[in-house]
């Protein structure tokens, strides 16, 4: 039987190593000018793997064990977790009014068109916004709940 300690440190390297993904798909959003279809799939592209990365561990792992572990620090590293896929959920509701916009504009025939999304739609902006907000409060409850798991990970399996 694998230890709980490797498993542990298996489900923390995975975590840590959606960050980069998190990081660079943040960046290729910022940097740009204009959003075209290609960067929204491109940007997609990036950070699939972080959330694949990050959800595998907190889905098989993580929740089955919360309630065998109900401290304080437990507790709050869970509700940050909660709190970030909340916030990725709202975003996700920005994002799908905008692909439905897209592909009224045919975006997805011709995904080379050189369009900026915000002229789509008279919403498009708010939608956005949601998204960006959404975004935002993942990536920050997500850092807070990495934080706090590296402390708990410290804790109970380098110095316990």
């Amino acid at each position: 039987m694998v230890s709980d300690s490797a498993i542990a440190t298996v489900a923390a390297l995975m975590v840590t190593a959606s960050l980069p993904f998190y990081l660079y798909g943040a960046w290729v959003m910022i940097d740009a000018e204009t959003v075209t279809w290609d960067l929204l799939v491109y940007h997609l592209k990036i950070i699939v793997p972080g959330l694949v990365l990050t959800t595998v561990p907190v889905a098989s792992w993580m929740v089955p064990r919360l309630l065998d572990q109900l401290t304080g620090v437990a507790v709050l590293h869970a509700l940050l977790g909660l709190q970030a896929y909340a916030l990725l959920v709202f975003a996700l509701t920005g994002i799908v009014r905008i692909l439905q916009v897209k592909r009224e504009a045919d975006l997805y025939d011709d995904p080379d068109q050189e369009i900026d999304i915000d002229e789509l739609h008279p919403n498009m902006s708010a939608w956005r916004g949601r998204l960006r907000a959404g975004v935002f409060g993942y990536v920050l409850f997500w850092l807070l709940a990495w934080l706090l798991g590296l402390y708990r990970f410290g804790i109970r399996y380098v110095l316990g």
